[in-house]
């Protein structure tokens, strides 16, 4: 891989060579690689097919994933959050100790190596928020809930700049990663000042389906606002909101 440098860029290929733009700016690469025919049925390449297998398997787990908390995600995402995720889920699923290589599983993996992922690498919650809180999810009556105590958010909340108003949010999705299909409920504070003034303590509530049998996963963030002539506009179009796992409950 080589990086495209002067003023033309190119798109496409010539000859051996593939032109293209991502993540990373102007690229270049030759074409290349073993036929797919082979990796397909030579023997040699058993151990490619289990890895592609389950690469696989990770990445449509991760767009349920994604798929179940869009409402909150499309606040709080960086550009390589799909390839991070996958990543992550790779990683679960070769913690699966009850299937063959090849056949591995997220749901029979450990799933709590979610805990703490960040879906905005520019925004991380960790690196955000500094008060207290306590998640909470009964499996009997799928009641989920996140519990704030009291705080000054200049002091307990390290903002952007230019922020002068926040809210946070709590949402809750169980992960049906055989049907590709989830449920999702969540809340959210109202806008509050960013201020020195200690806050209420805050509860953030919703409710799953009672007794379900899915994984669960529990999501917190934080969302900036500036307030101009009275309207509040989400600070640089949420490049610094923050959206974190804070739960994983697995049956």
């Amino acid at each position: 891989m080589a990086r495209q440098t002067g003023i033309i860029k190119l798109k496409g290929t010539i000859g051996d060579i593939s032109f293209y733009k991502s993540a990373d700016g102007h690229l270049a690469r030759s074409k290349g690689g073993v036929d797919k025919n082979r990796i397909a049925n030579d023997p040699a390449f058993q151990r490619t097919r289990e890895n592609g297998s389950e690469f696989g398997r990770a990445g449509k787990g991760g767009k349920v994933i994604r798929n179940a908390i869009r409402v909150l995600l499309q606040n709080a995402k960086d550009k390589r959050v799909v390839s991070r995720l996958t990543k992550s889920l790779v990683a679960v699923t070769k913690t699966d100790g009850v299937n063959e290589r090849g056949l591995r599983t997220i749901e029979d993996g450990d799933m709590n190596t979610l805990l703490g992922f960040e879906f905005n690498a520019n925004g991380k919650l960790g690196a955000t928020l500094f008060t207290p809180y306590v998640t909470t999810y009964d499996r009997a009556t799928g009641d989920v809930d996140v519990d704030v105590v009291a705080f000054a958010p200049t002091v307990r909340i390290a903002a952007p700049g230019g922020t002068t108003h926040y809210k946070l949010v709590m949402g809750a999705a169980e992960l049906d990663f055989v049907n590709e299909a989830s449920v999702f409920e969540s809340a959210e504070t109202a806008i509050l000042p960013y201020d020195s003034a200690n806050t209420a303590a805050i509860n953030l509530a919703v409710t799953l389906t009672a007794a379900s049998v899915l994984p669960v996963i529990q999501v917190v963030g934080i969302e900036f606002y500036q307030a101009v002539n009275g309207q509040m506009y989400p600070l640089k179009n949420g490049a610094f909101n923050a959206l974190s796992v804070a739960k994983v409950d697995t049956v």
